[in-house]
């Protein structure tokens, strides 16, 4: 639990001890909200008791010899107590408060979430006796209202004794999965449509094309790879059109490859072609691996595409792909393509280039001043190898606060790169930057610089600029730095 977690906890008890409607105090349909105001409770007894005025004379007599008289007083106590004093009772840090509690608990619906947390309560009795009503109250609560405790009972489940709550939410959407399964699987919670949809894929409540579009809309990885897995292996050959239409046309890789990867099973290498060229280097892999089952070479589908680049029709993805399969003779095909009018290409291109170790920075460098940002990036990339080739001067007349900003980042990662007086010099320069980014860069590259082997002792200029950032080094790295550059005696 975060802290301010826990705060809101402590300060919904004292809204609640002052007798604040429940709904008021706290997000009902937060489990994080119920977890706190359960830590909350007792830390606000422990520090504030005044605060908590409902609490005040419950539970006060120890459990001794007088067991039952304590107890009597206890549920005479607690009988009195209305919503929002049961609230505050079922997290009491007398346990037979809070057992006590649990009677009239099951009277107000919208304290069930607490019953949930009295289900992996540390103390046995409590224990048991949340447990026995969840029994009877979740398979009696409607799909809706079990979707609504879902989220709380995964929650707490994680917790040592929260086996039984997850438990017993499998086994009520196990007695009818279909009707029960419905709002869990459209859950805003990604716990909860997980545990929903591996229930579905056991029971095969989905069929295989709906596996396939939920693959393919659902947001969470966890999902897109479970109902991408299942309906592959469910489908039929007269499914094969509607599973494979909704995972090719997926948003998310990972979805797209294994539509792409099935096109081997359903005998349609031809399908995969046009993903040769997808903008996921794993999609292209899965591409290239079907053309190849079935006795095609992707590698000189990519020469031919790339060998035409005034086509303005030119993928993206040609570039890239013709370098993930193809030899470092192929890069007479990528060169081109750096001057090519489409700022996508040209970026694929150095990106190519780079995968296939052919880099030269000569060539390279005029497109670090590209206008479009890709671009830029990716030659920074792709010159980080030989960054020290590069002219320093020429790359901090490329920091000028005129310069585009994509330009000044790339120019600052090579300098950067560079190490020693280099790195040095264009950090304390951008230390007062106005771009915020440039200037968080500048001070991390600062705290991570270390004085090069062999730099002179006594450098003045050295000197000079760790004068300028010493506030961004500890005292003992700065005494480091100064004794290895002979600045101090």
């Amino acid at each position: 639990m975060s802290s301010s977690e826990a705060r809101a906890g402590e300060s919904a008890a004292v809204r609640l001890g002052r007798g604040a409607p429940l709904p008021d105090v706290l997000d009902t349909a937060d489990p994080a909200a119920w977890i706190g105001l359960d830590t909350g409770v007792r830390q606000v007894a422990s520090y504030h008791p005044e605060l908590l005025s409902a609490l005040r004379k419950i539970g006060g007599r120890q459990l001794g010899r007088d067991r039952d008289a304590a107890l009597s007083e206890i549920r005479d106590q607690v009988e009195l107590l209305d919503e929002s004093g049961l609230a505050l009772a079922l997290c009491h840090r007398n346990g037979a408060v809070r057992k006590v509690a649990l009677n009239r608990a099951a009277e107000y619906p919208a304290l069930t979430p607490l019953i949930v947390i009295r289900g992996a309560d540390w103390a046995p009795p409590v224990r048991d006796q949340a447990q026995r009503l969840l029994r009877d109250i979740l398979p009696r609560r409607t799909a809706e209202e079990t979707a609504a405790l879902a989220p709380l009972l995964l929650r707490v489940g994680d917790r040592d004794r929260g086996a039984f709550g997850v438990g017993l939410l499998r086994e009520t959407l196990h007695q009818a999965p279909h009707r029960r399964l419905a709002p869990l699987l459209t859950h805003p919670d990604r716990a909860v449509r997980r545990f929903a949809h591996r229930i579905a894929v056991a029971e095969q409540v989905l069929s295989p094309a709906e596996l396939a579009r939920t693959a393919a809309g659902d947001p969470d990885t966890v999902v897109q790879n479970l109902c991408a897995e299942a309906a592959l292996a469910s489908m039929g050959a007269d499914a094969y059109e509607d599973v494979l239409d909704a995972l090719l046309t997926a948003r998310n890789p990972r979805t797209r490859s294994a539509g792409v990867t099935a096109l081997r099973r359903a005998g349609r290498p031809a399908a995969a072609r046009p993903f040769l060229t997808d903008r996921s280097a794993l999609v292209r892999a899965c591409a290239r691996y079907v053309l190849r089952q079935y006795g095609t070479d992707p590698r000189p589908l990519y020469r031919s595409w790339c060998a035409h680049p005034d086509e303005a029709a030119l993928s993206p993805g040609a570039p890239i792909g013709l370098a993930e399969c193809g030899a470092r003779t192929d890069a007479e095909l990528l060169w081109p393509l750096i001057a090519h009018p489409a700022s996508r290409v040209r970026a694929r291109a150095v990106a190519g280039l780079r995968t296939l170790d052919v880099a030269d920075p000569d060539r390279l460098r005029p497109l670090l001043e590209d206008p479009a940002p890709a671009v830029a990036r990716e030659t920074a990339t792709a010159l980080l190898p030989s960054a020290d080739r590069l002219s320093a001067p020429w790359l901090r007349q490329l920091l000028a606060p005129h310069r585009p900003r994509h330009t000044r980042l790339a120019a600052f990662r090579l300098l950067d790169a560079q190490g020693g007086i280099p790195q040095l010099r264009a950090a304390v320069a951008l230390l007062d930057d106005a771009d915020d980014k440039l200037r968080t860069r500048a001070e991390q590259s600062v705290r991570r610089w270390l004085p090069p082997a062999g730099m002179p002792r006594g450098d003045a200029e050295a000197a000079a600029l760790l004068e300028r950032c010493e506030h961004l080094f500890s005292a003992h790295v700065l005494r480091r730095h100064k004794w290895q550059l002979g600045l101090t005696g």
